[in-house]
Formats: C-alpha cells, structure tokens, sequence
C-alpha cells in the first residue's frame, strides 16, 4: 500500500489503500482531493496499574503521545519526517506491530492502535512490580515505559537512523540486541533486558553494559545506529 519514494519518504494512493493515520508533521505534499483531520490513538490496554491519569502522564513523559492526523480522499499523499530513514512494514496478511510512537511515521486505518505497557511485551508481569520494572528498563536503555501495538491487516512506515535490518526470531533462533538499536518487532516477540555490568568488569563492557534478548517467533527490526529519535 505504502511504496517508497527513496529511503526517506513513502507515498501512497488514498484511493486504493483507504484512510492514513500519521503524526502530524509527516505530509510533504499530495496531489489530488485530501482532506487531513486530528486522529487519536485509544486507550491504554494492558497497563495494569499504570492506568488513567497516572498512564497518561507515563505516556506523556516518555513521549509515547505523538499526536497524528488521519488523511482521507482519492489522491496521493507523500510522508517523510526530519529525513529520516523509512522502513514498510508489511502486514497485510494480518499480524502484531510494536514499535515507540517516536518511530512510527504512518499506518492503514485497518491497523487498530493502542498504548500497552513495555512490561506486557518482556513479560515483566503486570502491576506496579511490572511498572517498575518497565520504568528501570527504560531509563537503562533510553526505551520508554510504553510502546504502540498495531494489530490487524494492513501495512506500517517506521522511522529510524541509517535504515534497517530485519531479523527473523524463531524458537529455535533467539536474538541479542543493543538496547539502542532495537527499533520494532513483528510477531509474538518477548523481549527482555539483560545487564553485562557486574563488579569484576565494571568498567569493561566497552559500553555494551546492557543487551536486549528476543525470544518467540516473529521480525525483529534493527537499526543501523545506536542513535535516539
């Protein structure tokens, strides 16, 4: 649905892939009839005790509250966003995306949107021992306490520095990764913080002091940096 123009921006046809929900600041240009109205993203399933207004101020302080514009009509509209690197991610034959606000440029309308908790996806249990655990893990790594899950059929644009490499999870086939580079998974990806840093080597983990293993089955996809959004 998304066809990349180069390795920054993605154009698509409204008329054939249907409404487009992106943050606001994504459009560069479009031919034809569009008409761009405020989007919101619903809820906050899965926080467990981050809920309400205590989750939104969670949301709010780690930046997982991008405000975004759905973009409706028959023409053809282009996305890029601070010249970053897009990656598409095809999900037509229906799937779970989880990737930080911050990287997500645009998706379909029939991918359904919501906030979930860091601590759902690495199985750190819920309630407040799973919030404190996700809130720990996001100050280490730069990650935040919530992440946006894209679930349904369709396909996705995610955002990153240097472009992507996507790796394939299996049950078999488990990954480590930098904490830093790890932009977004596909599947039923777990994901879970392992620290290197112990007091005989404090100091010697040549800055590889954390790393992130992915377990499932599923795509995991990695940036070319270890650069933050």
């Amino acid at each position: 649905m998304f066809t990349k123009v180069n390795n920054k921006v993605v154009s698509v046809n409204l008329a054939q892939a249907g409404p487009i929900v992106a943050r606001r600041g994504a459009m560069l240009f479009y031919t034809g009839n569009v008409l761009f109205q405020p989007h919101q993203i619903p809820g906050s399933g899965g926080m467990g005790a981050m809920s309400g207004v205590a989750g939104m101020a969670g949301r709010m302080m780690q930046g997982e509250h991008e405000t975004t514009m759905i973009a409706q009509g028959d023409g053809t509209v282009h996305y890029g966003f601070r010249g970053l690197e897009v990656e598409i991610v095809d999900l037509s034959g229906g799937g779970e995306l989880r990737v930080e606000a911050s990287r997500l440029l645009a998706h379909t309308q029939g991918l359904q949107a919501s906030v979930v908790s860091t601590s759902a996806q690495s199985g750190g249990g819920g309630g407040l021992r799973g919030a404190l655990r996700s809130a720990a893990s996001g100050v280490a790594t730069g990650q935040g306490m919530f992440t946006t899950q894209l679930i349904g059929m369709g396909s996705a644009v995610i955002l990153g520095h240097g472009g992507f490499i996507a790796l394939q999870v299996a049950p078999n086939r488990p990954i480590t990764v930098d904490p830093q580079a790890f932009a977004a998974s596909v599947g039923q990806i777990q994901t879970s913080l392992r620290s290197t840093v112990s007091f005989r080597n404090m100091g010697r983990t040549g800055g590889e002091g954390f790393q992130l293993d992915c377990t499932g089955q599923g795509v995991v996809y990695v940036q070319a940096s270890e650069q933050r959004l």
